[in-house]
């Protein structure tokens, strides 16, 4: 196992609200997390509660202000930022006793951290000379988890100001949110997520904390999420040349995961990563090469060894094994949990309805929908309380939700100033289109249920965390979006942060489903019925260009399935029997795939 002084597992961005303050839960134990940074508005609501919670003044930024997003995220970060620092250093001074919180940071990290060994030695050891050594030791080389933030790149919409005149691209959402971040005392990492966005990518350049200080070192680290090998070199270079360095990719499975799922071309994760084993090399010297070139015409200096690429891997993951593997085999340096940990009170703003639906739910009830006002698909959890809402509004006539924050607005068809497609302005527009050109009851129908099952997430993922904090929302739905990734499907109750700890590095079992299948297993299982509802959309004859889609699909899930089966013998956290049943499983994959394609060639 690699050698290690702290945890070896990322908490990623769970929708809006969820993980939106879990720094302030999770990173004085050595946990990194992730937060979004898409609502300015929610991040002022929790800065107000939380600071008047600790007793520190609050001096609010109202949203006229000018330049009020960015200042709204610089003020909560920092406001995070010097909590987690302060938690931290009351946790490290504290005393080593049986149930404190220091001895629990120490508990919950792996056994074969060099910390964890050493605490196991000092609380072993009779010597008080050696313990005293040791508990010095062990404070000076304590750290706290990173505090992350994301950022989705397209979600980027442009603003006006008082007179109706469109701001200049720097005020647009995400342009503002790499600024409120750029600004701000973090020193950490920010995600950028859902694919390259050249203009928000070239203001980066603009902020010299992304560049490195006269030791080489990073204020802020840039990290990219990707789903394959091609995106990588394809965003680090244009990154490269503007002088900024990609210092972690993350690969995150296309569809074995939580909220929107961003599908390939039917290229599996397991290749993936082995791609990314294989040419990392090539990846960090193409990459550097081209980094020193631009930082030449930028007159900066840097150590060469002080450039690293770190591969880091989410989506699915449910078993320590399956993490063992990933660490060992492909040599990522963390892995992401994500899912799981909507289970975790104690981490995630999680409603207590949302709560006992998601301990209820079966593999069944979490699907790939279609319910985003981005026409991306979304991971979704049926009965969730927005989707209730949603059908209660269409029974009474009164489809669409109304759109007070405007985050997803993408769509003209109606308007020089984009609409988002769940809004009840958009929704009646579409609505009385559709009764001009589908004079057929049941195409209608058909087309209406399409327009109205669009859900406003802007609130329903949002909600959460004031509802859980106890903060009022007059006028706002207290109807809860969920998104889920289909792995949570094998959990079924509520757990600690230190049982949830605990399993991650196979202390404990908290899986409740008997079957579960392996991670790639299922992944692979989501790809087949993912192309098996693209075949079935095509009710006319099949097109030359949709039939070349379905071709290199299956031709990438065959290959997929030939690499497992080759790598099923070097998964040795696993044992035999369970080796033996992933042989099953992709036996029985195969079947199914290729019962796609007799009904490909026969039409």
């Amino acid at each position: 196992m690699i050698k290690s002084h702290g945890h070896k597992f990322h908490i990623p961005v769970l929708g809006v609200a969820f993980s939106v303050d879990a720094p302030l839960k999770v990173a004085k134990y050595g946990i990194s997390s992730v937060m979004s940074l898409v609502d300015d508005t929610l991040m002022e609501q929790l800065r107000k509660h939380y600071l008047e919670r600790t007793g520190r003044p609050y001096l609010p930024i109202s949203d006229k202000e000018e330049d009020s997003r960015a200042k709204r995220i610089t003020a909560y970060l920092n406001m995070v930022n010097q909590i987690v620092k302060e938690q931290f250093e009351v946790l490290k001074n504290s005393t080593f006793e049986n149930g404190s919180e220091l001895n629990k940071y120490f508990e919950m990290l792996p056994d074969f951290s060099e910390l964890k060994k050493r605490y196991m030695e000092m609380l072993n050891s009779k010597d008080e000379y050696k313990v005293r050594n040791l508990q010095n030791y062990l404070r000076e080389n304590m750290t706290h988890g990173s505090v992350d933030v994301n950022i989705m790149t397209k979600v980027d919409k442009a603003n006006y100001d008082s007179n109706g005149d469109q701001l200049p691209s720097i005020y647009n959402d995400a342009h503002a949110s790499l600024r409120g971040f750029a600004m701000s005392e973090l020193e950490s990492s920010i995600i950028f997520s859902a694919g390259m966005n050249p203009k928000l990518y070239s203001y980066i350049e603009t902020f010299k904390d992304f560049f490195p200080d006269r030791n080489g070192n990073f204020k802020k680290k840039i990290v990219i999420k990707v789903s394959d090998f091609r995106s990588a070199l394809i965003q680090g270079k244009f990154l490269a040349k503007k002088g900024l360095w990609i210092s972690e990719f993350r690969i995150e499975s296309g569809l074995n995961c939580g909220g929107h799922a961003f599908a390939t071309d039917g290229l599996l994760l397991g290749p993936i990563l082995e791609e990314f084993k294989i040419r990392k090399e090539e990846l960090l010297t193409t990459l550097r090469d081209i980094y020193l070139q631009a930082l030449i015409k930028k007159e900066i200096c840097i150590d060469n060894d002080k450039l690293n690429i770190d591969i880091t891997v989410q989506g699915g993951v449910g078993k320590s094994t399956e993490q063992e593997f990933l660490l060992r085999y492909y040599g990522v340096k963390s892995v992401g949990w994500g899912s799981p940990f909507l289970l975790v009170p104690e981490v995630m703003n999680v409603d207590d309805y949302t709560l006992r639906e998601l301990c209820n739910a079966g593999e069944e009830d979490f699907y790939l929908s279609d319910v985003s006002p981005l026409g991306v698909p979304f991971n979704n959890l049926r009965g969730n309380s927005k989707d209730n809402e949603k059908i209660e509004r269409v029974e009474n006539g009164k489809p669409g939700s109304p759109c007070p924050k405007k985050f997803l607005i993408s769509n003209n068809e109606f308007s020089d100033k984009p609409l988002c497609t769940a809004s009840v302005s958009y929704v009646n527009k579409k609505i009385a289109e559709l009764k001009e050109n589908f004079k057929d009851a049941d195409e209608y129908k058909l087309q209406f249920d399409k327009v109205v099952n669009k859900v406003c997430l802007c609130e329903g993922l949002t909600v959460a965390a004031l509802i859980v904090n106890n903060i009022e929302t007059p006028k706002q739905s207290r109807a809860v979006s969920v998104c889920p990734g289909p792995n949570l499907a094998y959990y079924s109750k509520v757990v600690t942060l230190k049982e949830m700890v605990d399993h991650i590095y196979g202390r404990i079992n908290l899986i409740t489903h008997p079957n579960r299948p392996n991670m790639f297993v299922k992944e692979l299982g989501l790809y087949i019925d993912y192309l098996k509802k693209k075949m079935d959309e095509q009710t006319k004859t099949i097109s030359g260009q949709a039939e070349e889609y379905f071709n290199l699909f299956i031709t990438n899930l065959l290959e997929g399935i030939n690499y497992y089966k080759n790598i099923i013998p070097e998964i040795s956290e696993e044992t035999e029997k369970v080796r033996a049943a992933i042989i099953e499983d992709l036996k029985a994959m195969e079947e199914k795939l290729m019962d796609s394609v007799l009904v490909l060639v026969e039409r």
